[in-house]
């Protein structure tokens, strides 16, 4: 690794630019908006957290609902800067039930082809790999839509794992 003063020479250099300040500063505000336009539509489904912030590269809000509570399990969306798409992650409160469900739900559609856990996650669904910024409204409704899929399918397959172990 070269020494941090030439990385933080690059960074205030592409910052001073401003275009990397432009498009985060709107990527962020899309997904507090996404947000809050789920907690107006969604919240008889879900409940939603605040936003967080990775290190510029991830932005992403949790929401669950009390099936997936009672298993200590949250659902993520999850705007990926680096890959620039929207995904869902299933994750659990702990590394322990992180495991447990990894262990559950690794031969699922999601990780079939998963040699090891992601980093972050339980799973990992990819719901808008090419996000149209230019329309919002449009690419908002697409991943409500897709969210609202993707979620059932998720919670279903543990309901099913659910019902095998009982």
């Amino acid at each position: 690794m070269k020494n941090l003063n030439h990385y933080v020479a690059i960074y205030q250099q592409q910052l001073k630019k401003g275009d990397i300040l432009i498009a985060y500063e709107h990527l962020v505000k899309f997904v507090m908006k996404l947000r809050v336009d789920f907690i107006k539509r969604l919240s008889q489904q879900y409940s939603f957290s605040g936003l967080l912030h990775g290190y510029m590269d991830y932005t992403y809000f949790y929401y669950t609902n009390d099936f997936l509570k009672s298993k200590k399990l949250k659902l993520g969306i999850v705007l990926n800067h680096v890959e620039m798409k929207f995904k869902i992650w299933l994750l659990g409160n702990t590394i322990a039930i992180q495991k447990k469900y990894w262990e559950l739900l690794k031969e699922s559609k999601w990780n079939k082809d998963k040699a090891a856990m992601p980093i972050y996650s339980i799973l990992e669904s990819t719901i808008e790999s090419q996000p149209d910024f230019n329309d919002l409204l449009a690419l908002n409704k697409r991943i409500e839509k897709k969210l609202l899929f993707e979620s059932e399918q998720i919670i279903n397959a543990i309901k099913h794992l659910n019902s095998k172990e009982e």
